[in-house]
């Protein structure tokens, strides 16, 4: 690797920053709180240093991949105590990097500050939950937290399917396998297909990408697996209709009878930059109570919201409510409430209350 890469890594660890950016004709770009900062303390880089400094973490066959499909997915360690996942790929001014802190620590549910239902869903030992939001919103760490509370928890055999491998788990009253697509299978849904030969008692899906990993999840959930997934979706009601509208017609109506009798729950996540630094995850939570299965069989998806407003004391909050919470207990502020929301009206609504 690279010495100067070595430092700005460093240096964003020390920042506490959670992305690293190298692209040609700028300083070294750092990501913290959500915010883009240029590090103007280094050099400018130019084509040749950011071409230079991304080959160096990569050896002839990783090269070779990277010039064939032009971008790379893939992860390393900094030391001990340190790791990232990386893409490298080429854009108009010539290679750039994108870099994302992966903390040593596996952080616990209540430590993350994430909804405590959440020990509820794996304390099934059957079904699917999804952990969904739009890119950078801590949904991998999410689901680390998960995995790693039953990992502490109950003895299970764990296998995960990544693509890099991000957080690395230590086996403790569970056994875990860590798989990385491409280098331990060679695709997704081989991956996906042979894990169900595996004994699995819980599959950790890193992204559901396509209609073939949905279905094979939902088969996986329906035949006595816990199933854990992340999907890029905005909301619980979206979720379920990506999950639908991306099978082929033939297969929609069984997804529906599928997800309607396996599905534990969705939490929907942002972070929210918190007023005193940092940020704090503001949480949509759907329960798959028999009201949502029921109209996850009759495909009036459009009704989840009222569910989940009207349903809060079995543990739903919709992504309003919960931003609402954070205001009122000083943790973020207005305007940054009204930022996050989908729904203003109803945020303005809620506040009013």
């Amino acid at each position: 690797m690279d010495d100067r890469l070595k430092d700005l890594l460093y240096f964003i660890d020390n920042q506490q920053a959670s992305d690293l950016h190298i692209i040609p004709g700028n300083f070294p770009i750092m990501r913290k709180d959500g915010e883009l900062f240029p590090l103007t303390q280094f050099d400018v880089l130019t084509a040749e240093d950011t071409k230079f400094i991304l080959f160096s973490l990569l050896n002839e066959e990783g090269q070779k991949k990277l010039l064939k499909y032009k971008d790379l997915d893939f992860s390393f360690s900094l030391d001990e105590k340190r790791r990232f996942r990386c893409n490298v790929y080429l854009q108009i001014q010539g290679w750039a990097g994108a870099f994302r802190f992966i903390p040593n620590e596996i952080k616990g549910i209540e430590e993350l500050n994430l909804p405590p239902i959440l020990n509820e869903f794996i304390e099934k030992r059957q079904g699917f939950v999804l952990i969904t939001g739009p890119a950078g919103v801590g949904k991998s760490t999410t689901l680390a937290s998960l995995i790693d509370t039953i990992n502490h928890q109950r003895s299970s055999h764990i296998i995960t399917i990544e693509e890099p491998i991000e957080y690395l788990f230590i086996s403790d009253k569970s056994i875990i396998s860590q798989r990385e697509i491409p280098i331990h299978s060679p695709d997704w849904h081989r991956a996906l297909k042979a894990t169900l030969r595996e004994d699995p008692d819980v599959i950790m899906i890193g992204e559901l990408r396509d209609a073939e990993s949905i279905s094979i999840a939902l088969t996986a959930a329906e035949t006595g697996h816990l199933v854990l997934a992340t999907l890029h979706t905005n909301s619980a009601s979206q979720t379920i209709d990506r999950i639908v509208d991306v099978l082929p017609e033939n297969q929609k109506n069984q997804a529906r009878l599928q997800l309607a009798s396996t599905l534990i729950g969705i939490v929907s996540q942002r972070l929210v930059p918190r007023i005193r630094g940092g940020r704090v995850p503001a949480c949509e939570v759907l329960v798959a109570n028999n009201a949502v299965r029921n109209l996850i069989r009759e495909n009036k998806i459009y009704q989840i919201d009222s569910v989940i407003d009207t349903s809060l004391s079995e543990g739903m909050i919709s992504l309003e409510r919960s931003l609402v919470n954070l205001v009122h207990v000083g943790e973020i502020s207005l305007e940054k409430a009204i930022e996050f929301s989908l729904n203003q009206t109803k945020l303005k609504y809620l506040l009013e209350e």
